[in-house]
């Protein structure tokens, strides 16, 4: 049994291994490339200076998880703190608490005001089964780090932390925020902006830019290499977990063996307080992985269904812009009108190119270094646990040899 534990787990560490490379070696391919050309207007130039100024102003703490239960749900909510110089806001500090949904409304006005920015993904709204339990403990914290993120993500964006219903989020209190989200378009506004993306979809785009079919690529790949590394972290996790276990019924055996070996009582005794040091230094190690580098990864996870997103509306604007010069050219509507309309969308398309390269750089900034940091700390985490573990067995032989000097030098 131990010897497949250990081939099991040895061959999970090599497909992890094997994973790590080839998505590094792809994340590095495109800087490999000519950078991108950034041509925009002078508005979105400006805005984007901001970046280069590493300039932050806005700072947010997400914190004390509270439960709510009424008579139609439960529900949690979590302090949102901000702390700001911004001459745009009427304090220096606010605090509001917000639930779930809230943040999720703000990721959509978010995505509705800027379609082509690449936006933080949310925590999943429902965990996998047997994972654990919605208001277990465990889950409130992960979910309210999560959040955390997500809101600091914006704060830290030269374009989306100026957003008005971000400002909105971060101050008004609860019957404001309910009162500003009725404020949004109608349903009817909402369903014919769904039947035009439909549309747009299923025409396609003609001629996508080679730099937007090379991200597409980029993304497939990137989406498949994560969701690997995510079950590979996942399996390890639970690998580990279920050694420990075993670890924890080991260390009471010997205890118990001692009791009938009067020769042997010391160095049982001292095999079962290895055990369970041992036990002490692995929980620490699944921990580790279970708070901070499984989460990363699978935080990329959705951020590659969010890039594909992303694309997809960028498609949608390239495609409706081609559907209205086909328009023109077939000569089935007003001319006039077509070619104002066609000035538009052309103005979108390009604002919406131009976003998204310089959004794209600045997401692969931010996730090959969070990347890089999650499998340093993983390693870290790993040589710390094997070194504790080392010195636990390797005290352990030094004071049975010192032993056996004394019993000779007794016996002598």
């Amino acid at each position: 049994m131990e010897s497949e534990s250990t081939t099991s787990s040895a061959q999970v560490n090599g497909n992890l291994a094997q994973t790590v490379a080839d998505l590094s070696k792809h994340m590095l391919e495109l800087d490999e490339d000519d950078d991108l050309e950034v041509f925009s207007k002078d508005a979105l130039i400006n805005q984007y200076k901001l970046e280069e100024q590493d300039i932050k102003d806005v700072f947010i703490t997400v914190d004390c998880p509270e439960n709510h239960v009424t008579s139609i749900e439960t529900f949690v909510t979590y302090r949102v703190i901000t702390k700001t110089t911004r001459s745009e806001f009427d304090s220096s500090e606010y605090e509001v608490r917000r639930r779930y949904q809230d943040f999720l409304w703000l990721k959509g006005k978010l995505e509705e005001a800027h379609p082509t920015l690449i936006i933080n993904p949310l925590p999943e709204k429902f965990v996998m089964k047997g994972m654990m339990e919605r208001f277990n403990d465990d889950f409130i914290e992960t979910r309210r780090k999560a959040l955390h993120k997500f809101v600091n993500r914006i704060a830290d964006h030269p374009i989306l932390s100026f957003n008005e219903d971000f400002k909105v989020f971060l101050t008004a209190q609860a019957w404001e925020l309910a009162s500003h989200k009725k404020q949004g378009p109608g349903l009817l506004s909402r369903m014919g902006e769904t039947v035009r993306a439909v549309a747009a979809s299923v025409r396609g785009v003609q001629n996508r830019p080679e730099e937007f079919t090379a991200m597409n690529d980029y993304v497939e790949t990137f989406s498949q290499k994560m969701g690997m590394l995510d079950k590979i972290a996942q399996r390890i996790v639970k690998e580990q977990k279920e050694y420990l276990e075993g670890m924890k019924e080991c260390g009471p055996v010997y205890t118990l063996w001692s009791g009938s070996e009067d020769q042997l009582v010391e160095p049982l005794k001292a095999i079962a307080g290895c055990i369970d040091n041992c036990c002490k230094v692995t929980e620490e190690q699944v921990a580790g992985l279970s708070e901070n580098q499984v989460p990363i990864l699978h935080e990329y996870v959705l951020c590659a269904e969010t890039l594909k997103a992303v694309l997809r509306r960028r498609d949608n604007i390239q495609a409706e812009y081609e559907s209205k010069v086909d328009a023109l050219a077939s000569k089935k509507a007003d001319k006039e009108n077509l070619k104002e309309e066609i000035g538009r969308l052309e103005d979108k398309v390009e604002c919406a190119n131009n976003t998204l390269k310089v959004d794209w750089e600045r997401w692969k900034r931010n996730m090959q270094s969070d990347v890089k940091s999650a499998f340093v700390d993983m390693a870290d985490t790993n040589m710390n646990y094997y070194k504790k573990c080392l010195a636990i067995w390797e005290s352990f032989l030094t004071s049975q040899k010192t032993d056996v000097h004394l019993e000779k030098d007794t016996d002598s």
